[in-house]
């Protein structure tokens, strides 16, 4: 029924709304999450609810187990083109209740969720047993009606996928539980921290599932984000986790179970979500987490290259002059090392041409470059390279607004110190440490401050004799040497 009543509708309008349908079998697995309380009647919120795939989801396992035996499910749709499916949805999961003795009741209501649940009085309720969600994903402007709606009940919810979970969190009665299928994004980083800090005061997650595949779980709408699906209780005790894995909603792997500090650490400032969903994320964990040293301890800082190139067009040049400066943008990182000037399309050389044009520019010296996003098929999330002067004429150096930048208070770092920052970011142990809490490609500078990193000594052992980074397997032998 779900591709049947998508066939139709306008791409664009679709992209427009954020709307991405739940197929089948994921919709299954997003059902057998929750535990089912021991009620008389099941008060459900689908917000979003499309074509009913959820609602009617929940009503089959509602009706196969027969714990429960009055099931009232409140269907929110904003567009009207799906109305005619979800209210046929609704009618054959009232039908199928009647086969199996199973009081079923679906209220297909039309409108504006958020609307609905903002302003003078919750419309649909705020006591709900269960709200269960595929909410759209659409970034929210800061003056669109949507997020004022949403920061005037106390929540910063900066994409429409974050304004729907809140919403969820605050439709539920104590005790009651959210289910949602969402974008990995609000794990970790600084847009999402005033958000992700709400959501925590308000719930507690009881399970978690992760997918290895980013492109099956909506393959036939072409979405490629990393989601996960996850059930929280609000005002629910935070106790042990229960995660699971699947390459994609077909083949759930065993189950496994955290404890809930070492998902959300209680003294962990920006209230990062780590999801471990095996030994090995354990052990990475457990070996970052106790390093003893911090960028600020290690006399470090981290920046965002200071060239944005299309608000500097007149700056740039594709063929460096004689009198131009080193313009590096990501795709001259290779193999731990800058390759500069190489044929990748970008301008290679910056010219001053005012006073305030040096302040894009570092002094001479030596940097660590870490792209801002990873391409696809790279192995690793980070990409650490060095930036060698002595390779480029000791001349000042313009970074690019895709590179994070590791610098000494904006000057250059010691040789082997930044060999072996560069070195310990390229590992492996690194890389499966960031996945336990970045769910996408973008690796932020607050990702880089938040991680803990081996003393200035073991740095300086690790880099001092390296001029390439060696193979993997060789690279991460070095580096378990200066591991606590």
């Amino acid at each position: 029924m779900r591709v049947e009543a998508t066939i139709g509708l306008d791409r664009t309008a679709q992209s427009a709304r954020g709307q991405y349908f739940t197929p089948e079998l994921a919709a299954d697995l997003i059902a057998a999450l929750p535990r089912l309380p021991e009620v008389p009647r099941l008060r459900v919120l689908d917000p979003g609810a499309g074509s009913g795939m959820l609602t009617a989801a929940i009503i089959q396992r509602t009706c196969r187990e027969q714990r429960i035996k009055e099931v009232d499910v409140t269907a929110a749709e904003l567009d009207a083109t799906l109305l005619p499916a979800l209210k046929q949805t609704a009618e054959l999961c009232e039908e199928q209740g009647r086969k199996s003795r199973v009081k079923v009741r679906v209220t297909v209501v039309p409108g504006d969720v958020i609307a609905q649940q903002t302003g003078p009085g919750m419309e649909l309720g705020d006591d709900f047993d269960l709200v269960i969600m595929n909410p759209p994903y659409k970034k929210l402007a800061a003056s669109s009606w949507q997020r004022q709606a949403m920061a005037a009940e106390g929540w910063d919810t900066g994409n429409l996928y974050a304004a729907f979970v809140a919403l969820g969190a605050d439709s539920l009665r104590v005790g009651g539980q959210l289910v949602a299928i969402t974008p990995r994004s609000f794990a970790n980083g600084p847009y999402f921290e005033r958000f992700r800090k709400q959501l925590l005061r308000r719930v507690a997650f009881d399970r978690i599932h992760t997918f290895e595949s980013r492109s099956t779980v909506f393959a036939d709408n072409g979405v490629l984000q990393e989601n996960i699906i996850f059930s929280a209780t609000r005002g629910g005790r935070r106790g042990m986790i229960t995660v699971t894995s699947s390459r994609d909603h077909t083949d759930v792997r065993g189950e496994r179970t955290v404890a809930y500090d070492e998902l959300v650490a209680p003294d962990d400032p920006h209230q990062f979500i780590r999801i471990t969903t095996d030994e090995l994320d354990d052990d990475a964990v457990r070996t970052i987490t106790s390093l003893p040293a911090s960028l600020a301890a290690l006399a470090v800082r981290v920046s965002t290259g200071k060239v944005v190139d299309f608000r500097a067009q007149d700056n740039l040049l594709h063929a460096p002059s004689p009198d131009s400066l080193p313009l590096i943008y990501p795709g001259n990182l290779r193999g731990g090392k800058v390759l500069w000037p190489r044929p990748i399309g970008k301008a290679q050389g910056y010219q001053l041409l005012g006073a305030d044009d040096s302040k894009a520019l570092l002094p001479s010296g030596y940097y660590v470059l870490v792209k801002r996003f990873s391409a696809k098929e790279e192995r690793r999330r980070i990409v650490a390279a060095v930036w060698d002067p002595a390779q480029h004429n000791q001349k000042p150096v313009a970074f690019e607004n895709h590179l994070n930048v590791f610098h000494a208070n904006g000057t250059g770092l010691d040789r082997e110190l930044a060999w072996g920052l560069c070195a310990w970011l390229n590992s492996s142990v690194v890389d499966r440490y960031f996945r336990t809490f970045s769910g996408h490609t973008q690796v932020n500078a607050t990702d880089l401050r938040s991680m803990n990193y081996p003393d200035e000594d073991a740095l300086r052992r690790l880099g001092g004799g390296l001029e390439n980074l060696p193979e993997q397997s060789e690279l991460d032998t070095l580096v378990e040497q200066v591991k606590p």
